[in-house]
């Protein structure tokens, strides 16, 4: 069965970066630029991991996180943090939203990969 990921970052490239990358595994891409943009896909479907941003205009990667993980359906989704930020304030949040792991970009495609696989429990 395809797993579902939800890929959400305000740069166009870096969707196409992590779309590329994932190619290789059994899943469908749903592609957001932003937060509030991304919403609309926990509608009550099936997603298996959302991959965000931290830094993006109108919702931030951790407000996301927030919103999605207050409805009941997604509490225990996997959550990967994507992002340049540095800043360990950021972090404690992230880990006070149970977010599953934070990897800095730039990241090396084969770790990168690993935690994902690790995420979506793949071989």
């Amino acid at each position: 069965m395809k797993k579902n990921i939800v890929i959400v970052d305000d740069f166009e490239n870096t969707l196409w970066i992590l779309e590329f990358t994932l190619k290789n595994i059994n899943c469908e891409i749903l592609k957001a630029a932003n937060g509030k943009e991304a919403l609309s896909y926990f509608d009550g479907r099936r997603i298996d991991l959302l991959l965000t941003d931290l830094n993006m205009p109108q919702m931030n990667g951790l407000e996301l996180v927030k919103e999605v993980k207050s409805n009941i359906y997604y509490r225990k989704l996997p959550v990967v943090l994507l992002t340049t930020e540095k800043n360990p304030e950021y972090k404690a949040k992230a880990a006070e939203l149970n977010i599953t792991t934070w990897i800095q970009k730039p990241f090396k495609s084969d770790d990168f990969m690993k935690i994902i696989k690790r995420c979506l429990q793949i071989a």
